[in-house]
């Protein structure tokens, strides 16, 4: 074996060992205690879609997981997201939240697997990011374990790693919108209400298809509409504002199947300055 063979072995250890273990450098952030914070994070906790995935099927109070996630590459169990410290995320620091939220990180630096929706949370706020911690730590602590992942054999936590990066390459530069309000609108739709993790439809290896953004998706039943602008055609700002308040279409039909809880708990929660805010992105500033 020469020298220069080797050298390309090590070379690629090298790079794999970078690529797949190195932790993430962050800057140490604290929880917010402030009552303005905790309500903010309330606010925040809806409009990132956290309750719809996190409520625990049992109990219609607690954010204590437990439900599942029927996908192509297996079923996801959502894990207790309340300040339980044995269970759940009691001894999460403010950097434990950024880490998780925006880079798909566990605090051990272990790999999320993207049923958490971080490639969209990673354009959050960082100040989001730690009202919603804030409000999270502020709950009632309820012990729950959920089950383990059912998922195919192929797909490790290693593998997100590589998955990550790929999906780096995938995404394109968006757009800075000049009009506050539709920038508010990309900034729920994209960031914090993530709607392109169900209505983007996604390639063989599950990286969404940006050139096809908001153009439908597979759900574990049926189909996520196709909510383009073309696809809006027939629609106007308010009656979009008034089906997120609502679920009511322009036709009268009430909406159902999974996005009926994404109404109950994300969006109509929402101040209306926000659900117009969406709105004006979906219909003017794709």
């Amino acid at each position: 074996m020469n020298a220069r063979f080797i050298l390309i072995i090590l070379i690629t250890i090298a790079g794999a060992t970078w690529l797949l273990y190195r932790p993430l450098s962050l800057t140490e952030q604290a929880i917010p205690e402030s009552e303005d914070s905790i309500a903010r994070g309330e606010y925040l906790v809806h409009a990132a879609g956290c309750i719809s995935c996190h409520l625990d099927p049992g109990d219609s109070e607690a954010l204590s997981g437990g439900q599942a996630l029927v996908s192509e590459f297996g079923t996801f169990y959502v894990p207790n997201i309340t300040p339980d410290t044995d269970t759940g995320i009691g001894s999460w620091t403010g950097t434990d939240f950024i880490r998780a939220l925006k880079h798909g990180r566990a605090p051990d630096n272990s790999f999320y697997y993207p049923a958490l929706p971080y490639r969209s949370y990673q354009g959050m706020e960082d100040q989001d990011v730690l009202d919603i911690a804030a409000y999270l730590m502020a709950q009632e602590p309820v012990q729950s374990i959920s089950p383990p992942h059912e998922l195919r054999p192929d797909l490790n936590r290693w593998l997100m790693a590589v998955w990550n990066r790929l999906a780096d390459l995938a995404e394109p530069d968006f757009p800075d919108y000049d009009d506050p309000q539709v920038r508010r609108g990309a900034y729920l739709a994209r960031n914090l209400g993530h709607c392109g993790e169900c209505h983007t439809p996604r390639n063989g290896l599950g990286i969404p298809r940006y050139d096809s953004e908001y153009s439908g998706g597979p759900l574990a039943e049926g189909e996520a509409d196709d909510i383009t602008r073309a696809a809006l055609e027939d629609w106007n700002e308010e009656d979009f504002a008034f089906f997120l308040f609502l679920g009511i279409k322009p036709d009268g039909e009430f909406v159902g199947g999974e996005m009926e809880p994404v109404i109950e708990h994300n969006t109509s929660p929402l101040t209306q300055e926000d659900r117009e805010a969406l709105a004006a992105f979906f219909l003017r500033g794709e």
